[in-house]
């Protein structure tokens, strides 16, 4: 198993990866796959944003899109928010995912994170005991959500 940053290159798999099996409602326009692969370039160099993927038969297979941001409190510790975890229906279940978050995790230790959030959209018990199962609970702590 290869785990890396997501590169330019890597952008028509993650426009499958989330159009096919991450979202319910895939967007009807066309997207503009220059400003994913801009997205992917900048993404790559930037060291507080880890759109990481498994690389399996040369296509990025599963991925997991992490954020670091700088905080004032917690003795001026940052926190990591993790979203997008997905996995291609052809690759499930050989622990891609798990390694992603285990990736993610001691990426965010490495910065010193006090936290890490999961964000997740998903109410099914199997996916929530598979977070629980990566070490995430389920906490009272709510997030409120106004789309724009």
């Amino acid at each position: 198993m290869y785990i890396r940053k997501a590169k330019c290159t890597d952008a028509n798999d993650l426009k499958i990866l989330y159009f096919e099996y991450l979202t319910h409602f895939p967007p009807k326009e066309e997207q503009d796959m220059n400003l994913w692969e801009h997205l992917l370039d900048k993404f790559e160099k930037d060291e507080n944003v880890y759109l990481l993927v498994v690389e399996e038969d040369g296509k990025a297979v599963s991925s997991v899109h992490m954020t670091i941001i700088e905080n004032l409190t917690h003795n001026v510790r940052p926190f990591a928010i993790i979203e997008n975890v997905v996995t291609h229906k052809d690759y499930r279940n050989k622990g891609y995912a798990s390694a992603l978050l285990e990736k993610a995790s001691e990426i965010a230790r490495e910065h010193r994170c006090y936290k890490v959030f999961l964000e997740t959209g998903s109410n099914k018990e199997s996916t929530l005991n598979f977070y629980k199962k990566n070490g995430f609970e389920i906490d009272k702590k709510h997030s409120c959500l106004k789309r724009l």
